[in-house]
């Protein structure tokens, strides 16, 4: 009898506890369903600010605008929302481009910066060519008249990012590049700033300059323009700001790194190599020049420059890693945290794109480097908390939930650019040609020396 109670008791328990994990299971499968409902009625939300926003563009209210503006960038910052992008995009990129032909200066700055969120979430293909080809008019135009560093700062950072994503053919990019020079460069077309440029616009057309320059084969560059722009470039150098000078002396740095200066004497035919000996002088001339001002800048002990001391240490760690890569050939490396992955630059290119790219998304960098394909390929870069897609990935609650036939809510849909094979490829061929170029002028870089 005592062991009947015992057997009784043994099974109630047994019942006991598969009631429990059945409870447990089904609470589970609730409570999966709650997040995942919550995470579909965020992006429903999000989906509804922006096209609360994109109707507030056609407001005649400039304040209205505005504040529309900066929640579509707030949106692009903290989702990638392709859904909107591809049913969306042609009517808020002509939205954008009325902002920058007619807004304030607010107002401009704002749509330059949405507009380049637009292209690097579109990706590289068919819109962002579109965006390129309706953007560089309006752009062009708006650089051309007076007004605050802001707001040229602000176009010359959107048309950059534009060009660097839509650019198909170099052309293209190269187009651009003389856009962003002329605002500096009077003399190489009309695009002038009326007023002499402030340090900041010089900062942030040499900065964004380099930046598209990263995406050229620039052995198809004319050979003058390749000239005249490390002329200027080292005249920066000798600019009483030091922020001027960092974005003079990366841009050099990058130029030697694609082993152009050789292709200075492109130009002119005659001697037994055919290259006068007055362009070999005057190659050899500006290449002891910019060592020296390097090493100038590099050891400098203050007091030279209006910006903050703090600075100075920027300036000296910048040069230094110049002139070691001038002198013995070597690229700093860094690394950034990404989700707990690795994000490593090692040649001056990536170390362009990486920074430009920081500062110009801003809160929205990490998102972007997590979850946008075009950056991926760009830095051949694959997070480490990656989301997957149904197709590549089901997990253990997911299958008890086909298994209970309850339909799963996605919690993000995955895109892919059309284009994003392509420009992979193209993207490590370009590296490659770096590498291979600065494998091939170690022995170079020690000018003024030989």
């Amino acid at each position: 009898m005592g062991k009947q109670r015992s057997s009784q008791r043994k099974n109630a328990a047994m019942l006991d506890s598969d009631d429990t994990d059945s409870v447990s299971s089904s609470s589970t499968v609730r409570s999966d369903l709650v997040v995942g409902t919550a995470v579909q009625e965020v992006q429903l939300d999000r989906e509804s600010v922006l096209d609360q926003s994109l109707d507030a563009l056609y407001e005649k209210r400039g304040s209205t605008r505005e504040k529309a503006l900066a929640d579509i960038i707030e949106a692009f910052n903290s989702s990638l929302p392709h859904e909107f992008v591809e049913k969306k995009f042609a009517t808020l990129l002509h939205q954008c481009l009325n902002s920058v032909k007619r807004g304030s200066a607010k107002e401009i700055i704002l749509a330059s910066h949405a507009i380049g969120l637009l292209a690097l979430t579109a990706g590289s293909g068919e819109k962002a060519q579109e965006i390129l080809e309706e953007s560089v008019s309006p752009i062009s135009e708006a650089l051309r008249s007076r007004s605050e560093a802001s707001k040229i700062a602000s176009l010359l950072e959107g048309l950059a990012v534009i060009a660097f994503v839509g650019g198909k053919e170099p052309e293209e990019t190269e187009k651009c590049m003389q856009i962003l020079w002329q605002v500096v460069h009077p003399k190489l077309g009309p695009n002038v700033v009326a007023s002499k440029p402030s340090p900041g616009i010089i900062t942030a057309v040499v900065s964004a300059w380099s930046f598209l320059l990263t995406t050229m084969d620039g052995w198809s560059l004319d050979p003058k323009s390749w000239q005249e722009s490390v002329s200027y470039l080292s005249t920066l150098l000798e600019k009483d700001d030091r922020s001027v000078r960092i974005a003079a002396g990366e841009a050099l740095a990058l130029i030697y790194e694609m082993g152009n200066l050789e292709k200075f004497c492109g130009g002119s035919k005659g001697g037994n190599d055919g290259i006068s000996s007055r362009d070999v002088t005057h190659i050899q001339g500006l290449r002891a020049k910019v060592v020296i001002q390097v090493r100038d800048l590099a050891a400098e002990a203050g007091g030279k420059g209006t910006s903050a001391k703090k600075d100075l240490n920027n300036q000296r760690n910048t040069f230094r890693d110049i002139l070691e890569f001038l002198e013995d050939g070597y690229a700093p490396e860094t690394s950034v945290k990404i989700g707990g992955e690795s994000l490593t630059t090692s040649t001056w290119s990536q170390l362009i794109q990486l920074n430009f790219l920081k500062r110009f998304l801003g809160g929205g960098f990490v998102k972007h480097m997590q979850e946008n394909e075009l950056l991926h390929d760009v830095f051949n870069f694959t997070p480490k908390n990656k989301i997957l897609s149904n197709v590549d990935r089901v997990s253990k609650k997911e299958t008890a939930l086909m298994k209970a036939n309850i339909t799963i809510l996605p919690f993000q849909r995955m895109y892919k650019s059309p284009n994003s094979i392509v420009n992979k490829a193209r993207t490590q061929f370009l590296n490659k040609q770096r590498m291979l170029s600065q494998d091939k002028n170690a022995g170079h870089y020690t000018l003024g020396e030989e």
